[in-house]
C-alpha cells in the first residue's frame, strides 16, 4: 500500500518522492566475508526474530487465527517443493548463447509509447521523457 501510494503520488507531476527502506542482511557479503566478525550470532537472530517480514507475517497469521503453524509448515514445505521441481526443470534448459545474452537489453519499440531507447520502467535521462513523469 506504501509503494502503491508513492507511485501514484510520482506519476501525477508531483515530483521525486524519497522511500527509505529498512534492510538487513542475514549473510555475509561473500565467501571470503562471513559476516560474523562485525556482528554476533545472537544480534543476527534477533533481528531475525523481531524484523524478518516473513516471520513476521507467519506470526500474524497465527496470532490472528488465520493458520495454525502445522498449516504454515505444510505450505512452506509445498513451496520447497515446488521450488525445487522449477529449479530441476530449468536445469535441462540448454544454456543461452553468448549472443542471446545482449538482445532485448533495452526496449525497441514500446506499443504504448512508440519507440523508445530505454524500457518503460527505467526513468529517461531526460526527465521531460521520461515514462513516468506523468499520468
Amino acid at each position: 500500500m506504501g509503494m502503491e501510494f508513492v507511485r501514484e503520488f510520482t506519476s501525477t507531476g508531483n515530483g521525486p518522492m524519497y522511500v527509505e527502506m529498512m534492510t538487513y542482511r542475514y549473510h555475509g557479503h561473500s565467501m571470503s566475508d562471513p559476516g560474523t566478525t562485525y556482528r554476533n550470532r545472537e544480534e543476527i537472530a534477533f533481528t531475525r526474530s523481531t524484523r524478518d517480514p516473513l516471520e513476521f507475517v507467519k506470526k500474524t497469521m497465527i496470532d490472528a487465527g488465520f493458520a495454525t503453524a502445522e498449516e504454515i509448515k505444510n505450505i512452506e514445505k509445498r513451496i520447497r517443493k515446488e521450488v525445487q521441481k522449477e529449479v530441476l526443470a530449468a536445469k535441462e534448459y540448454p544454456k543461452p548463447s553468448l549472443d542471446s545474452l545482449f538482445t532485448h537489453v533495452y526496449a525497441a519499440d514500446v506499443e504504448t509509447k512508440g519507440n523508445q531507447e530505454y524500457p518503460d520502467h527505467i526513468r529517461m535521462p531526460d526527465f521531460a521523457k521520461s515514462f513516468w513523469k506523468s499520468a
